[in-house]
């Protein structure tokens, strides 16, 4: 296996892990009377995330690997897991809200309100460049920033503006 389909495998492995943990916090905050938001623009999102893989399994072949640009990737993937670490069972891939928990502010939290997105924002732009994918890069960070815009407003309306939803 060449290393740049050996990049995707542990990319793919990845966020398939990623969605059964978000999973399973999803069903046990929900079974505690943790409430969804934003749920209209999940599908949206999962299909961008979806065809960026597939863009990047399609284009990855036989493409060199920039080096320094891995390096970048793993040390977001070190953030990633901060992240996920410091969220532990409230950590999901919805807007998941449950009455009465405090916020969480420890870890990468104490430095960004949204720690986990600034790593997508960068993860979708940097992995394409370990390839020298530019053109993947730019296309899908520009449309995960308007992914984003409709997220984090949602977000932001349900855990700052509003605290306590009914």
């Amino acid at each position: 296996m060449t290393l740049p389909y050996a990049i995707m495998v542990f990319v793919t492995l990845q966020r398939l892990a990623e969605l059964v943990i978000a999973s399973r916090n999803t069903r046990a905050l929900k079974a505690r009377g943790a409430v969804e938001y934003g749920a209209a623009h999940y599908p949206v999102m999962i299909a961008l995330h979806g065809t960026w893989l597939i863009v990047l399994w399609a284009t990855v072949g036989g493409r060199p690997v920039n080096l320094p640009m891995l390096a970048l990737f793993a040390v977001l993937q070190a953030l990633r897991i901060w992240v996920l670490v410091t969220l532990g069972s409230r950590w999901t891939t919805r807007i998941i809200v449950l009455r009465g928990a405090p916020l969480v502010t420890g870890g990468p939290f104490r430095i960004l309100r949204h720690p986990n997105y600034c790593v997508v924002i960068s993860e979708i732009a940097v992995l394409p460049l370990v390839f020298g994918l530019v053109w993947v890069a730019v296309l899908y960070s520009l449309l995960n920033a308007a992914m984003l815009w409709v997220r984090i407003g949602a977000e932001n309306r349900v855990l700052y503006d509003d605290p306590h939803p009914a």
